[in-house]
């Protein structure tokens, strides 16, 4: 009787334990796997150990030109195991209209974007992607709830994958907030 007494509560110190573990890994962008501009797949889980700047960009918004500013200091720190990640939406006034190919050329032509850019999507709404769900639930992220406000909303992701801070649209990449968590 003992003996099947430890052994049901092994099972089940087991399986909570596997249960635990499986809910961590799920708060981590790791989880994640998206198509680029060019519609390859990207594997966020590549990016392990880097700090990760996750921006909901536009082509025809006031706030466009952070691009040039999200430009340098990508190259400023991308040795530095920081990275940025470049989502399009036309979420707010129709200010993404672009093809995927249409949206790579422009970022190239008006401001030289080498930073990954990913595939077009909706970043609020019923059809709000799977990652931008992540990083607005508090359920899903571990850590706040949170909507995308503008273009330009940028996330914080911590070099263990997990949010670490959201930043407004109207502050600049290069906002000293900003640079002291990448430089931290």
């Amino acid at each position: 009787m003992k003996l099947r007494i430890l052994t049901l509560l092994f099972i089940m110190i087991a399986t909570l334990s596997a249960r635990s573990q499986k809910e961590k890994g799920d708060t981590t962008i790791y989880q994640f796997i998206v198509q680029n501009l060019e519609g390859d797949e990207f594997d966020f889980s590549s990016l392990k150990g880097k700090k990760i700047m996750i921006v909901n960009t536009a082509s025809k918004c006031g706030l466009t030109p952070q691009y040039k500013k999200l430009q340098a200091i990508y190259e400023k720190y991308a040795d530095k195991d920081f990275v940025i990640i470049g989502f399009p939406a036309n979420n707010f006034l129709f200010q993404e209209p672009g093809s995927d190919e249409e949206i790579a050329v422009f970022c190239e032509r008006n401001y030289g974007v080498t930073f990954p850019m990913m595939s077009k999507i909706s970043v609020k709404g019923k059809n709000m992607h799977p990652v931008y769900k992540f990083l607005t639930s508090k359920t899903k992220n571990g850590v706040i709830d949170s909507s995308v406000s503008w273009n330009f909303q940028k996330y914080l992701i911590s070099p263990d994958g997990r949010l670490a801070k959201v930043i407004s649209p109207r502050t600049l990449p290069d906002d000293p907030s900003v640079i002291s968590w990448i430089e931290e």
